[in-house]
């Protein structure tokens, strides 16, 4: 009987196997996300003749009991695991996750409000707009209160994202005033969920949804208009709340997990770029040079982000 031969690897199909487990787990699932909220006009758009806040209750409303129904069924396990580390966690730290969770549901509810208003009532090119210049802002917000570090690389490509945002805004102040709303409030959502660790994501996300559904519902009589009768409304508050909410936040959060906040901030540009592609040629929305030449910078600067992390999972 001959001896097995050891069968040499080949250095390309090595490096392919590292990719493989380091790089695009918590990518795909970052790149997933932007790319199902980059349609997020498919479930709002319809619609816009509803009030802002309505669409936000019942957004909120749909959201908080199906997580809760499926964390309560599938996820008892993570519960009683959660249960056994917030008993060992001292004081000051669950005070810290507290503020930390309750902050970050405040945020998150401004978000969406203010997004949806966006949306419906200025111009989708408006909330794509907002969403170039949230992955600056939490790539600043992530070197001064996370303290990650950017290589000079990176930097050049934030430096590019100005310049693209810069141009973008030429003319167009009242859409800067309600970009920057919704960016920094998102931006600071992703920093908080970076700063909560030792906490399953999905619960977390749960627990954040009933504290909204919690603030919201004392105002649903008195802020909220009739009840929607047609049952397309409630059709598409269903696939805002599974396919446009649950599903790419909980990926988002997942995300966090294994990338930096500034990586994931990056990535964040693919969701204004389908926005504005789908503005120029679905929604027929009036498209100058201007931004043509912004959004070409700012999916160079994505590039340019991302590079240094791919080539040092590769090697």
């Amino acid at each position: 009987m001959h001896p097995r031969k050891h069968i040499e690897i080949p250095t390309f199909a090595r490096k392919f196997q590292h990719l493989d487990m380091r790089f695009p787990k918590y990518y795909l699932a970052a790149v997933t996300a932007f790319l199902i909220w980059g349609f997020f006009s498919f479930g709002l758009k319809p619609l816009h003749e509803y009030p802002s806040l309505d669409i936000l209750f019942y957004r909120i409303f749909f959201c908080a009991p199906i997580m809760t129904i499926i964390t309560l069924l599938f996820r008892r396990n993570t519960i009683i695991e959660t249960r056994g580390i917030l008993r060992q966690m001292p004081s000051a730290q669950k005070k810290k996750l507290l503020l930390l969770t309750f902050g970050s549901a405040l945020l998150l509810m401004a978000n969406w409000f203010i997004f949806i208003y966006v949306m419906n009532h200025i111009s989708v090119s408006a909330a794509s707009f907002a969403y170039l210049v949230c992955p600056i802002l939490t790539t600043v917000f992530a070197y001064f209160i996370l303290k990650e570090k950017l290589a000079s690389l990176q930097w050049a490509s934030v430096g590019l994202s100005v310049l693209g945002c810069m141009l973008l805004s030429y003319n167009n102040f009242t859409t800067i005033i309600y970009s920057l709303m919704v960016a920094a409030t998102y931006a600071l959502y992703l920093i908080m969920q970076k700063k909560i660790t030792g906490i399953d994501k999905f619960l977390l996300l749960n627990v954040q949804l009933i504290i909204i559904a919690l603030i919201l519902l004392p105002f649903y009589p008195a802020y909220s208009g009739p009840v929607p009768q047609a049952a397309s409304f409630y059709g598409y508050i269903s696939i805002i709340a599974v396919l446009f909410t649950i599903i790419p936040l909980f990926l988002n959060l997942y995300a966090l997990k294994g990338i930096s906040s500034s990586s994931v901030g990056i990535l964040l540009y693919i969701n204004p770029i389908i926005g504005f592609l789908l503005s120029a040629f679905y929604y027929n929305e009036e498209i100058t040079l201007f931004q043509i030449a912004a959004y070409s910078l700012i999916l160079v600067s994505i590039l340019l982000f991302n590079v240094r992390s791919f080539v040092k999972s590769t090697t």
